[in-house]
């Protein structure tokens, strides 16, 4: 019976690792994603200089955003991305038009593409499965940056979060639990400190166990080329992976702190 029961073990935890997919990150390219809140300049920072520097050419997707906060974003009076100089706002609501050559055309041209922050499922709608999604992952593949904070964090995983049109509190909406991808086998959430989000991926993961959880605390991202990542930032990155870690579902990351996406594993100093 001992037997019996000790290879059910081992059975069980064979099908548990099976089911876990390796986590990836964009094979060209990086990625900055921020956990939402204040910006750091070592955050910016780092993305403009992925970019190529001040003088590259930037896109600003403000989508996420609702309408009386986008007619600020692209309008003649637009704040300039991080104070940058060649921006052009990308913005519709429409995914048609999204879906054009020429609407899509200043992705071609930049280094650098930025989402802002808002309610993602407003980026699903207008974006996902368009030329604009085709044109980011050229961007990537050119050796490009894409970056976003709070909903322009979680627009980046292949695993959408708190995608529902009725509210961010549902963690797992139908039909929106698709994301652009950038990050695959990956769910991302983000304000985790402020909003004491910290346990919140846990009920994603049991549902999708090939899935790896990150949360982000606000002025935190995680910086990933390839399949590894770097924390950068003033807080902490949270890590589900369907294991109890002391405890809780998850453990955390510091700043300076390498994780490496495909083994799951943070990685030595």
């Amino acid at each position: 019976m001992k037997k019996l029961f000790i290879a059910l073990v081992v059975v069980a935890a064979a099908i548990a690792v099976a089911a876990q997919k390796p986590a990836e990150g964009p094979k060209k390219g990086s990625l900055v994603v921020v956990g939402g809140g204040r910006i750091p300049k070592s955050v910016s920072g780092k993305f403009i200089a992925l970019a190529g520097g001040a003088d590259a050419r930037f896109v600003y997707i403000p989508t996420a955003a609702e309408d009386q906060a986008l007619t600020k974003q692209t309008g003649d009076e637009s704040p300039k991305l991080f104070g940058l100089k060649n921006v052009t706002v990308l913005h519709t609501r429409d995914r048609n038009e999204a879906d054009t050559e020429q609407f899509a055309a200043p992705l071609g041209k930049a280094r650098g593409v930025w989402f802002g922050g808002g309610r993602q499922w407003r980026l699903v709608d207008s974006y996902l499965g368009t030329r604009v999604q085709k044109e980011l992952i050229a961007l990537l593949d050119r050796g490009g940056v894409i970056g976003g904070s709070s909903a322009g964090a979680t627009i980046q995983g292949s695993y959408l979060v708190r995608g529902a049109r009725e509210g961010n509190e549902v963690m797992m909406a139908k039909g929106y639990e698709t994301g652009m991808g950038f990050l695959r086998n990956v769910a991302v959430d983000q304000h985790i400190n402020t909003r004491k989000r910290e346990t919140h991926l846990k009920e994603v993961i049991a549902a999708h166990p090939d899935l790896l959880g990150i949360g982000l605390y606000e002025s935190t991202a995680i910086v990933v080329q390839g399949d590894q990542f770097e924390v950068i930032g003033d807080g902490k990155v949270a890590i589900t992976d369907g294991k109890e870690h002391g405890g809780k579902p998850y453990y955390l990351l510091s700043p300076s702190d390498r994780f490496d996406l495909r083994k799951r594993a943070k990685l030595s100093k």
